[in-house]
C-alpha cells in the first residue's frame, strides 16, 4: 500500500494525489501539520520536512513533484523530550 505524507495547503500534495487517483492507486495519506504522529515518520523517512513524500514497503519512492515541493515545520527539540 502506498502512503503519502503531505500537506493540506501544499500544491504539490494535492497535484501527486490527484495524479496516484487518477491512476487508479490505492494509498493512505497522512497531513503531517494535523498529524504529529505523521510529521515525526517523514523525519524518519527523510530526514527532513519537504513534502510531498510518497512511500512504498517503507521506503520512500518519491519525494516533491517535477522537483518541487513545500517545507513543513519539524518538531521542536522541545516536544520531542518527555515531560517530567
Amino acid at each position: 500500500m502506498l502512503e503519502l505524507y503531505g500537506a493540506e495547503g501544499c500544491p504539490y500534495t494535492k497535484e501527486l494525489r490527484e495524479s496516484l487517483l487518477w491512476d487508479g492507486k490505492e494509498f493512505v495519506e497522512y497531513d503531517v501539520e494535523e498529524d504529529k504522529a505523521a510529521l515525526k515518520q517523514l523525519v524518519v523517512l527523510t530526514g527532513g520536512g519537504t513534502v510531498p513524500v510518497l512511500v512504498e514497503d517503507g521506503q520512500v519512492i518519491q519525494i516533491g513533484v517535477s522537483g518541487r515541493g513545500c517545507m513543513v515545520a519539524l518538531p521542536s527539540a522541545k516536544e520531542e523530550k518527555p515531560l517530567s
